[in-house]
């Protein structure tokens, strides 16, 4: 189980809303993958809109929990009052905390997400923050009091996977709160991979939405988070240079 603050959650996927070809197509894709939590841009999405072109009509709040985040915001304030409307409109103290320093690569501002995260957990959020992988900022994160960190694996919607597993490890290895890797995953042997470093969770959005089929992938993601996890747990075999056999070589016959 994932525990996130005051959730207790069973999936380890955590799943956006962006880019899918409609709400129905997104919907299809929340059931697939499993997931019990999406994550939903308020500044991005008409939360007001009439009943069938709402967004929040197509997700079944009694199964899933939704996490809004900041996403466009570039400021530090920016992002407090989107975060403050987001509680407002949707009733929830969680909050997936986004403060861009770079349009072009989509990176985090380091100072902006600390200096966000700080007036955040003061005004009582249950903070989510996206950051580097840099395993100074996550501890500072969990310092200021956020629920979790959220290093990416590589930019936003780039698909690479896991650019740097060394920095995630040190930050696994430090980490006292869950860590869920955001943003770079572009197939499921990311997400097992990802796993399989010992991750608490993962997010996601474009690599499912923009799959030449989004359900399949969703489903993939799925079963390779578990099995990632599973692998995990299991603990792998060492790596070796030379071959070892799989059955005893004693009382070999004719030996």
């Amino acid at each position: 189980m994932l525990e996130i603050g005051p959730l207790t959650l069973q999936s380890r996927l955590i799943v956006g809303t962006g880019k899918y070809a409609d709400y129905e197509q997104m919907q299809a894709c929340h059931l697939a993958s499993g997931t019990e939590m999406v994550t939903i841009a308020v500044r991005r999405v008409d939360l007001t809109a009439p009943k069938g072109q709402n967004i929040l009509d197509f997700i079944d709040r009694d199964k899933i929990h939704i996490l809004p985040n900041t996403a466009g915001c570039f400021t530090a304030e920016e992002a407090v009052v989107t975060a403050r409307l987001a509680r407002e409109l949707l009733g929830t103290d969680l909050i997936k905390l986004e403060v861009i320093g770079d349009p072009k690569n989509l990176f985090p501002d380091n100072e902006g997400t600390l200096e966000a995260a700080r007036m955040l957990v003061e005004d009582g959020f249950v903070v989510l923050p996206y950051c580097l992988d840099d395993p100074i900022v996550c501890r500072k994160l969990e310092h200021i009091g956020c629920a979790a960190v959220m290093p990416l694996a590589a930019p936003i919607g780039s698909g690479l996977g896991i650019r740097n597993p060394y920095n995630l490890a040190i930050i696994l290895e430090q980490a006292g709160v869950p860590v869920i890797v955001d943003a770079g995953v572009g197939t499921a042997s990311d997400a097992a991979i990802g796993m399989e470093l010992g991750v608490d969770a993962l997010l996601m959005n474009t690599a499912i939405a923009g799959a030449r089929d989004p359900i399949k992938m969703a489903t993939a993601m799925k079963q390779a988070t578990t099995a990632g996890r599973l692998a995990y747990e299991a603990g792998r075999i060492p790596r070796k240079l030379y071959a070892t056999a799989s059955s005893p070589v004693d009382g070999l016959i004719g030996g």
